[in-house]
Parts: C-alpha cells; structure tokens; sequence
C-alpha cells in the first residue's frame, strides 16, 4: 500500500503523457458530439467515490443533470429505464464487476452512449461499452484501493473539461494547471503529519469525516480506507447533512477529519467547523491554511477547488495506513477482502 501510494504522483505523469490525452480528447469529442441530455453514472466501491465527484463535475461544468444508477434496479428487478438520450459511463478499477457490465450492456440496448473508465482495457466492462478509458495507473499491488483512484480522478476530471471543450482539446490554462499536479503531489506525500496523527488515533472507537461540494468524494472515500485498513467504524457526510442530526454524536472522543479547501465548498465548511467546536470535536483539517479551533492540519498546496480532490485524498491515505500499522493491522491484506469484489 505504501509503494502504490508512493507512485500516484508518476500516475499524474503518466496520464498526462501525449498518448494518453489523446485517447481522453477522442472520446471526450465523441461525447460532445451525441450531446447527451443528461449523465449517468454506475460503479461500486471505491470508484462510486471517483464517480460521484465526476458527478459533481459534470452539473457544475457542463450543465447537465448527473446521477449515479443503482445497478440493482437493472440487476435484481429487471428495470430497463429509457436512457436513449443518456451517457452512461462506468467507472471500475479491474472492470471485472458484472453487475457494471450489465448495466452498461442494458444501457447501449436502450440507445445510451456508453463509456467505461477502467485500469484494465480488456475488461469486460470495457468490451461491452463503445467508448472506453485506460486510466493507465499500472498494476496496484495492495487490495486497498489507491492510486487506481487518483488516476480516475484524474481521468473523469480530463474527460469531463474534454467535453466542455467541445473538440476534446483542454484549454492551454486547463493543462497547464493539470501539468502542476504531479510536482504538489510529490510536495503532499513529503509531509510527516499523518504518521504523528496515527499515534495520537490509534486508540480511537470511531471516527467522522466531511467535506462539501467536490470534496464530499473524498470524505467518502477517507472514511472506506480507515474502516477497510483500520477497521475503525467511520461515518462520511456532506458538510450540510452533518449538520442535519449527526452533529449530535460528536464530541471530544470522536475525531474529526474535515476537508476544507477553497471556494464554495471550502468556505461552506469554515461555517460548519464552530457549530463542531461548540461540540468539543477534535478536528483535524485539510487543505491549505489552519483554520481557528482546529487540533491539527494535514497540509495540502492550495489549487482550484476542482483540482482539489486529487491531493486531499493523499494524506488521508496515508493516515489510513499509518493508523493501520498503529494499530497492529495488516494494510496489505484486510481480512475478507479481495481485489476484485463481486456483485449482482
């Protein structure tokens, strides 16, 4: 887990490379040119996470309604919604789920343009979807889910400004900004903090984490690599729902981790930290500047809140396996755990 966390940096890089912006730019033109209606977007685990700030993305930067299927209702009660006028895109790290791939296949019966977003271009979900995306992150050694994320992350965030664009081409301001990331990346991963906060967590029964807007993914995916590296129960919600009754269950001994960048989603979250120190919550933060009644802060170089998730997520991961081994538990091999999970 170490080693693939070490390598997400060389992951920006790569995807960053001429080969692989290309395949993203022809696929985001196709796309532009069926001018879908609205999104659709099915995954399972770790990905849901890739796929829901890929969501985000898609209703604030190209206006179009975006959701996530429940595969279930294709799956197990044989529903067959009209998604004529629909892109469906599948994200999966191995592109082995059945499930995905069904969804999909029941997708390009209805008439949707399908896409799948995957590190394994001869997966299944990638053969049954017209269009498809390597996310080129190489082989990912441990079961827990790492750099596979970033790079579709990564991935959904290119395809997505590809779109906009219109030809696939990311403007030169856009590129130049993505052409920063692996050089923060490396500058994120150097820091220390997260092997200290292990220590002073190790001990914890439980754990919250938060985040609004574009960084509501990562909250989610933060909270799934302690509960499956740690074991550590930990419960993710929005910015606004945690404010919505879960804020009644925080307190000194429930540690806190929130998310706080810039814009919107950031200055959301500086409004809903008081209501937790009122609480007595011990908050850790992420991003970029301390923040007035937070314990500690995992340092993060501040970028467009778009940009935002790709380096978030980091020290979050660096803290699930740090808290792992603090706690006497084998990152590498969570029990019950597989690479590839499957479901119907």
């Amino acid at each position: 887990m170490a080693a693939d966390i070490a390598e997400q940096p060389a992951g920006y890089a790569r995807l960053l490379e001429t080969g692989p912006v290309a395949a993203i730019a022809e696929v985001a033109a196709a796309i532009a040119a069926r001018r879908p209606r609205h999104v659709v977007f099915t995954a399972r685990g770790t990905s849901d996470h890739a796929a829901l700030y890929a969501a985000y993305l898609t209703e604030i930067r190209l206006g179009l309604p975006a959701g996530l299927a429940s595969p279930s209702a294709i799956t197990l009660f044989g529903a067959r919604p009209d998604l004529s006028d629909a892109l469906v895109v599948g994200v999966s790290q191995s592109g082995g789920s059945a499930d995905l791939a069904e969804v999909l296949r029941v997708a390009r019966a209805a008439g949707a343009l399908t896409v799948a977003v995957t590190n394994a271009p001869s997966s299944p979900l990638a053969g049954i979807a017209e269009l498809s995306v390597d996310v080129s992150a190489g082989h990912e050694r441990a079961v827990a889910a790492t750099k596979t994320y970033t790079a579709e992350l990564l991935a959904l965030l290119m395809l997505v400004e590809g779109v906009r664009a219109g030809d696939g081409v990311l403007p030169a301001a856009e590129r130049a900004a993505l052409d920063a990331l692996p050089g923060l990346a490396e500058r994120t991963l150097a820091d220390r903090t997260p092997a200290q906060l292990a220590h002073r967590y190790r001990f914890a029964a439980r754990l919250v984490t938060t985040g609004r807007g574009y960084a509501y993914p990562t909250a989610r995916e933060a909270a799934l690599k302690l509960m499956e590296t740690s074991y550590l129960p930990a419960l993710a919600f929005s910015g606004a729902d945690l404010l919505h009754g879960p804020l009644a269950m925080t307190d000194p001994d429930v540690p806190v981790l929130a998310v706080v960048g810039s814009g919107p989603g950031g200055d959301s979250m500086r409004e809903v930290l008081p209501r937790l120190g009122e609480r007595g919550a011990d908050v850790v933060t992420v991003g970029s500047a301390d923040i007035a009644g937070a314990t500690a802060r995992l340092d993060v170089p501040e970028v467009d809140e778009r940009y935002a998730p790709l380096l978030d997520i980091l020290p979050l991961q660096q803290l699930a396996l740090a808290l792992a081994l603090a706690r006497g538990e084998d990152p590498d091999a969570p029990r019950g755990l597989k690479k590839v999970t499957t479901t119907l």
